[in-house]
């Protein structure tokens, strides 16, 4: 594969309810085009998940190969775990929250140390059917990745159900991860 450009990204989707069947596709694709490019620079990959629970994880190893280049994973769902695991302050938990950009960069940096990986890769937020408030309402997903000790975060507001936003989350932590190593 020459890039990661495929059919379909989450931003393309106009319905609420995603198709589990094209999503699970298209992030198999990713996925693939993702441990080609890191098997081809020697590199490796970790997830920390919170809302997705380790889906991300999921997807990646459900394409063989990917035990060449995908070390460990971290379902952090707890901020215990977060502070424990991933190293993420206890003052950034309690006054940014959870669900921030800040702690989606500590949880990618945090990963990547940890697991000793070229790419660690953090995602928090709230995938509902509650959990939502005002100013961080059901849908909101903070995706941090980062790449030798480099980090990028990306804010998103995606809608649909409790899987829809974890699928979206997943998709576009995937098309991140292409971008970064492409």
């Amino acid at each position: 594969m020459d890039s990661c450009r495929f059919d379909t990204y989450v931003d393309d989707y106009s319905t609420e309810n995603v198709s589990f069947a094209d999503i699970y596709e298209n992030n198999e694709k990713l996925s693939y085009y993702i441990i080609m490019q890191l098997r081809e620079n020697d590199a490796t990959i970790s997830f920390a998940e919170s809302c997705t629970g380790g889906l991300l994880a999921a997807t990646l190893v459900g394409v063989p190969g990917s035990s060449d280049v995908f070390n460990e994973s971290f379902v952090t769902y707890a901020n215990e775990a977060k502070e424990k695991r991933l190293g993420v302050p206890d003052e950034i938990l309690k006054t940014e929250g959870a669900v921030s950009y800040e702690t989606a960069k500590y949880m990618s940096i945090g990963v990547a140390d940890a697991a000793k990986s070229n790419i660690g890769v953090g995602i928090t937020g709230i995938a509902g059917p509650s959990g939502g408030t005002k100013e961080k309402p059901v849908g909101l997903v903070y995706i941090g990745v980062t790449v030798e000790g480099k980090t990028r975060v990306t804010k998103c507001n995606f809608k649909g159900d409790r899987l829809s936003v974890r699928l979206k989350a997943v998709n576009k932590a995937l098309k991140m991860i292409c971008d970064e190593i492409k």
